[in-house]
């Protein structure tokens, strides 16, 4: 018997014995270590297995993000029901659907004893570019932040799953979708055998401590699978492991300037219904994102959403693989400047050298330097 998995460096195909516990790549030397599916969980609620959510790591940041004595407080208000926001725009009212949508969530983690200061500023910025560049209706734009007065807009998981299925709600040919988050990124361990790096992606709600992170399978099903002919959406996603947040089968290799296969090693397909999905992330799937106020000195920002808010702006016709190359390349040229070493938690998690590569995957393979990007 033996176990495939794909190198964390250079997304090389290996083929190692079962009862292997590392592989070096032939290719790139990389020391890649193998996850192997456990047996069930002990853990377990209302009869479901529930996998562990991260062991070391996530112990680590839970007592970095809350100190020694500090507690999560309960966000009140997620409900189920849809935001009052959400209410007016409800197709069944006898209103024309709205061509152009999104979901705009930052979060803060405001009452934790590290929290993030870019992010509200993220949303902000992006929200802008949505209405000033392309259009978007502020009425159509949902914004989720811890300072909302709607508590059913404030970022918790059951309200951040609510507002996405909105989002793709009665979707149809010519719709525009954007789903943009900042926030905090984690992986944990796929025991679907959907992952080639053996590692699901997830966002992390206010309240994910207590309810539990939002799993890249779980945002495919919601906002990818939905997708119908003719509908278009993309998700710009600023937070550590972001990579393959969306479990797109496609994923654009930068460096060696072709498109790569991320399609489960189960066999499942991750397609949409017809429509096409593209996705940008701060960073690969094993690398954190940073904030920092070097890029603007007025305000805190996440690094890959000012430097692509900046770019798009000064050229509303580039392409995705245009846009790609001056994102990554300005990151890099902030990173040799030190730009990113004021980051305290990410510094207290991963030391002071920090490397951060944009990625973009979508739905389907297309020519990178032609297609322009439209929101």
């Amino acid at each position: 018997m033996v176990i495939k998995i794909v190198c964390l460096r250079c997304r090389q195909k290996l083929t190692a014995p079962a009862y292997a516990e590392k592989i070096t790549c032939p290719q790139c030397g990389e020391l890649n270590p193998i996850i192997k599916k456990p047996s069930p969980a002990t853990s377990r609620e209302q009869g479901k297995i529930i996998p562990p959510l991260i062991g070391k790591s996530m112990e680590k940041l839970r007592k970095l993000l809350l100190g020694n004595t500090q507690r999560l407080s309960g966000s009140s208000g997620s409900s189920s029901s849809p935001p009052s926001k959400l209410c007016a725009l409800d197709h069944s009212v006898n209103q024309l659907p709205a061509k152009k949508r999104a979901v705009l969530c930052g979060v803060s983690y405001k009452k934790w004893k590290y929290k993030l200061k870019g992010t509200i500023n993220d949303v902000m910025n992006m929200k802008t570019l949505l209405t000033q560049t392309y259009g978007f209706l502020e009425r159509n734009i949902l914004v989720l932040t811890e300072e909302e007065s709607d508590t059913r807009l404030i970022p918790t998981k059951a309200n951040i799953e609510n507002c996405l299925k909105w989002l793709v709600n009665g979707c149809q040919k010519g719709d525009s979708l954007v789903f943009y988050y900042s926030g905090h990124g984690l992986r944990q361990p796929d025991f679907d055998d959907d992952e080639l790096d053996g590692f699901d992606e997830t966002i992390c709600p206010v309240d994910f401590l207590r309810e539990g992170m939002i799993v890249d399978n779980d945002i495919y099903a919601t906002i990818v699978k939905p997708l119908s002919e003719g509908v278009t959406l993309h998700a710009i996603v600023d937070a550590c492991h972001s990579g393959t947040i969306l479990d797109l089968e496609h994923v654009y290799e930068r460096d060696k300037g072709k498109w790569i296969d991320n399609r489960p090693p189960s066999g499942v397909r991750k397609k949409t219904s017809g429509g096409i999905a593209y996705s940008i992330s701060a960073c690969e799937d094993n690398q954190v994102a940073a904030d920092t106020s070097a890029l603007n000195s007025n305000t805190m920002n996440g690094a890959m959403t000012y430097i692509l808010i900046d770019v798009v702006r000064g050229n509303p016709d580039i392409t995705y693989g245009d846009l790609l190359d001056q994102i990554e390349t300005r990151i890099e040229d902030a990173n040799q400047q030190g730009c990113f070493g004021g980051s305290r938690i990410l510094s207290n998690l991963f030391g002071p050298n920090l490397s951060q590569k944009p990625l973009l995957s979508a739905s389907e393979e297309f020519p990178v330097y032609e297609r322009k990007f439209k929101l």
